[in-house]
């Protein structure tokens, strides 16, 4: 039983390091083409937020055949999308064309994650549910990070990265035949479409909390791959520093993923999100103070992806633990939908911080946001008990 536990979980990473690997792929492989062809800067962004559209316009039909046909069925289709998707990039070199792609590559995406993440925060017991979530966003932002690197076969052959990346996503795709479906843990009332706007509001109510430090991510990812270039080059920062900052981020927060999620098993997890919260206002604050020491802002990244880069699945557990089993579907799906809200607005409100606060670093807007988000997490005090089943 246990062994069927073990390669189960397993195989369940391995789908989210392949997905993270077709996105890291995508989103600079994708601008890089446009840029070629002479697009202007505004449609390129444009078209990246296609990504995360099409995880607000599925998220809300996702729970309703989540619970009708289990875990298993929503794995395949979303993996199949994602590989045909990625398939049908070389067939027709079009704006719109590209645009769908990339929103069903987004839908299909979403789907994994929202199956998988929900699978295991619900079989993961809840000393265990810290290291098992920071596992499955350690592997995300390791397939993350390799993605860029087959972009540079664009050299060889346009086309050549997205068949690569269809023909890796089906091979791991291929591997979910080997597990045997479940269905979630069922909550009393309909699994309909408006069944899945009560459970909302279910959730919100007993985990508002949890859903800021995915927010959080979002808007710190996307602002700071988004608008950190820009900041910088308007601002008399190097560009050979940049492309040491920003690695520097996504080393530290990889490197100290898994040891913050088995902290926050032993010393909870409101306790180690607040400690975060706190320590990345500090490093982004310096950050602004030292803006033109590269040494400075280089330790200020480290130190702020090794504190934040977790807090995705942090913020997932957190949620896992507020809430009985029965409502953890509908409480992934708002852990989704926060982070697209972030990385929409992120880029967005550090866009308009540089355009409007010349004066300003654009660092302080990402240490306000922690602050908000401590704040939140300091006033929120949990329900003292939670019927395990709750009528919906």
């Amino acid at each position: 039983m246990k062994n069927n536990i073990t390669l189960r979980f397993w195989i369940l990473i391995g789908i989210v390091a392949i997905s993270g690997f077709s996105q890291g792929m995508l989103l600079p492989l994708v601008a890089i083409i446009f840029e070629r062809d002479g697009m202007s800067s505004s449609l390129n962004g444009f078209h990246a937020t296609a990504l995360y559209i099409g995880i607000l316009l599925a998220s809300p039909l996702m729970e309703s055949p989540l619970r009708k046909y289990g875990y298993k069925p929503l794995i395949l289709i979303g993996g199949l999308a994602v590989a045909l998707s990625l398939a049908l990039f070389p067939v027709w070199k079009s704006f719109w064309f590209w645009f769908i792609l990339r929103l069903l590559v987004g839908i299909g995406d979403h789907m994994l994650h929202f199956s998988t993440q929900t699978w295991i925060t619900s079989f993961s017991p809840e000393k265990e549910r810290g290291r098992n979530i920071s596992l499955y966003g350690l592997f995300f932002g390791l397939g993350f990070a390799a993605g860029p690197l087959i972009t540079r076969l664009i050299e060889v052959n346009e086309s050549l990265p997205f068949i690569i990346a269809a023909l890796i996503s089906f091979a791991a795709w291929l591997t979910v035949w080997l597990l045997k479906n479940e269905l979630p843990d069922q909550a009393i009332g309909t699994t309909s479409f408006l069944g899945t706007f009560t459970r909302f509001g279910q959730v919100w109510k007993y985990a508002w909390v949890a859903f800021l430090p995915t927010f959080g991510y979002g808007f710190l990812e996307a602002s700071l791959n988004g608008n950190f270039p820009v900041y910088a080059l308007r601002s008399g920062i190097e560009l050979s520093a940049v492309s040491i900052l920003l690695p520097a981020f996504a080393v530290g927060g990889i490197v100290f993923q898994l040891p913050l999620g088995i902290l926050s098993d032993k010393y909870s997890r409101r306790n180690v999100l607040l400690f975060v919260m706190i320590s990345g206002f500090i490093s982004f604050s310096a950050a602004g103070m030292m803006e033109q020491s590269t040494t400075g802002l280089f330790i200020c990244f480290f130190i702020a992806g090794m504190l934040l880069g977790s807090t995705f699945s942090l913020g997932i557990s957190y949620m896992a633990d507020l809430l009985p089993k029965e409502l953890l579907p509908a409480g992934n799906l708002l852990c989704g939908i926060f982070f697209s809200f972030g990385s929409i607005s992120g880029p967005f409100i550090g866009g308009l911080a540089i355009k409007y606060l010349p004066g300003s670093s654009f660092f302080y807007v990402i240490s306000f946001m922690l602050l908000f988000i401590f704040i939140g997490l300091a006033v929120f005090r949990p329900a003292k008990s939670i019927e395990k089943t709750i009528h919906v």
